[in-house]
């Protein structure tokens, strides 16, 4: 992966001071290296019926999105409280500086409806974590939980046993 990692960049002290941010926006501006990393996303789950890509806001947007056309499946938006117009649920985590809420549309994922998770970073795997709570509420089969970076040292990985998790690149 190191084709892909190096278009990573490390911004020190964001969002606060301590925090070392990964910053993905040097692969999103390059074309051959974005189409690269959602290529290889989309390779490991090739076959595996997924209905839904479930796309964590803002950055699980922009993998999201690709990655589900890239595997014939709908998108399913997670969003903040307020940014959904139809009657939602939510759930609040913990965040490795915080907690945080998210919501996603009452009816946006039909029971036995196969789903896969996708957003950017596995940090300490609180996100994830909600959002699978999310799609277990609403009957949801979870195929498998991508991202395109894992930070292996928080161990978010501990809070997602028993799914398939599959990251791109590992730090």
């Amino acid at each position: 992966m190191q084709d892909i990692q190096q278009f990573i960049r490390d911004i020190p002290d964001f969002p606060k001071p301590g925090i070392v941010f990964k910053d993905i926006t040097p692969l999103l501006i390059n074309g051959k290296a974005f189409h690269r990393a959602i290529d290889l996303m989309a390779e490991h789950y090739q076959g595996k019926k997924i209905d839904q890509v479930v796309c964590v806001e803002a950055r699980g947007f922009i993998l999201g999105a690709p990655l589900a056309y890239k595997l014939g499946a709908g998108i399913v938006p997670v969003r903040k409280p307020g940014k959904l117009p139809h009657e939602t649920i939510q759930t609040t985590y913990e965040l490795e500086y915080g907690t945080d809420t998210l919501e996603i549309h009452k009816d946006s994922i039909p029971a036995g409806g196969r789903v896969l998770v996708a957003d950017d970073v596995l940090a300490t795997g609180g996100t994830a974590e909600g959002v699978l709570k999310l799609v277990e509420q609403l009957r949801g089969e979870i195929v498998g939980v991508a991202f395109l970076i894992e930070l292996g040292f928080l161990k978010g990985r501990d809070k997602l046993k028993g799914q398939d998790v599959f990251s791109l690149i590992k730090y």
